[in-house]
C-alpha cells in the first residue's frame, strides 16, 4: 500500500498492479480496497496497464480532511494522476463514474481517456423529489451517527430487495459497509443537487470517452440507458455502448476486453 498527499492535506491510500500506462480505478457508492469490489477486473487488465486502485477519501486507509466538497476528490485524482507519471486513463464506475466526469472536465489533458460505467444520473422530472427526500434523510443520519441506518437507507433507494439487505446485515462484509457510510454524502453530491445529467459539465470533457450502460437494467433501471445516451451526446470525442445482459453490477469477463480495447487503440 501507498499514500499520496492531496492538496488539502488527506492522505490518500493507493496500490498498483500490473504494468503498462497508468489507469486508475474510480470507485462509486461504499467502493474501497477493502471490499475488493473490482479485484478481477483489476487482474484481468494488469497485462494491459498499470491499475491504481485507490481508497476515497473518508474510506479504507485514506484520511478525511474537512470540509468536504467534490472539488476535494477532484483534487485526489489529480494527485493519483501525478504519482502516474503526469496524465493516465480514468475508468469510473456508478457514483465513481459523475466524479470522473467532474475530474475530466476540470484537468483537461491530464486524463488521456475516460471510460464510465452507468452513472446514475436521471433528468426525469418525476424522480427529482425521490431524490431530495433521500439527501435530506441521509443527512439527518450521518448527523445523528446512524450509519448502519444510512447504509440501509442507500441500498432502499437502490432498489435493493429486503431480504438482501437483511442478509447482508448477518454477514462478514456489513461492518466494511457501515465504517464508510458517511462517505454516502460524497457520492451524492458528486451525482448533483438535482441528479439530472450535467450536459455543460460533460461538454468541457476533452477526453477521448466511452460511455457504457447495461442491457439487462433497460427493464430494470430504464434511466440508466437515458442518461448514457444523454451523457455522450454532451461529450465531444465519446462513443456509448450498451453491454448485453449486464446489469449495474458489471461482470468483469465482459467489461475488461472492451476497456483494453477501448483505452489501447490510437486515435
Amino acid at each position: 500500500m501507498k499514500k499520496v498527499l492531496s492538496k488539502d492535506g488527506t492522505e490518500i491510500a493507493y496500490e498498483t498492479k500490473g504494468s503498462g500506462p497508468g489507469l486508475i480505478f474510480v470507485d462509486g457508492a461504499l467502493g474501497y480496497r477493502g471490499l475488493k469490489f473490482n479485484e478481477q477486473l483489476e487482474d484481468l487488465l494488469a497485462p494491459n496497464f498499470t491499475v491504481y486502485r485507490y481508497d476515497r477519501r473518508g474510506r479504507g486507509e485514506s484520511t478525511n480532511s474537512k470540509p468536504f466538497a467534490v472539488q476535494r476528490e477532484v483534487e485526489d485524482i489529480d494527485a493519483l494522476i501525478q504519482a502516474a507519471g503526469g496524465s493516465a486513463y480514468v475508468y469510473g464506475i456508478s457514483s465513481g463514474a459523475c466524479l470522473a466526469v467532474e475530474a475530466a472536465a476540470q484537468l483537461g489533458g491530464k486524463i488521456k481517456k475516460l471510460a464510465l460505467y452507468e452513472a446514475p444520473y436521471n433528468s426525469d422530472p418525476t424522480s427529482r423529489q425521490a431524490w431530495w427526500d433521500y439527501r435530506g434523510h441521509l443527512k439527518e443520519l450521518i448527523l445523528s451517527n446512524k450509519p448502519g441506518e444510512a447504509v440501509i437507507l442507500f441500498m432502499q433507494f437502490v432498489g435493493t430487495p429486503e431480504e438482501m439487505i437483511k442478509g447482508m446485515q448477518q454477514s462478514p462484509v456489513w461492518p466494511l459497509l457501515v465504517s464508510v457510510a458517511p462517505t454516502l454524502e460524497y457520492d451524492a453530491a458528486a451525482i448533483g443537487d438535482d441528479r439530472t445529467v450535467p450536459t455543460d459539465r460533460a461538454a468541457k470533457v476533452q477526453a477521448a470517452t466511452l460511455v457504457m450502460d447495461g442491457g439487462a437494467n433497460l427493464v430494470i433501471m430504464p434511466f440508466m440507458h437515458a442518461s448514457a445516451v444523454t451523457l455522450a451526446q454532451s461529450i465531444s470525442h465519446s462513443e456509448h455502448r450498451t453491454l448485453e445482459g449486464q446489469t449495474h453490477a458489471v461482470e468483469a469477463g465482459a467489461l475488461s476486453p472492451i476497456l483494453v480495447d477501448f483505452f489501447s487503440k490510437q486515435e
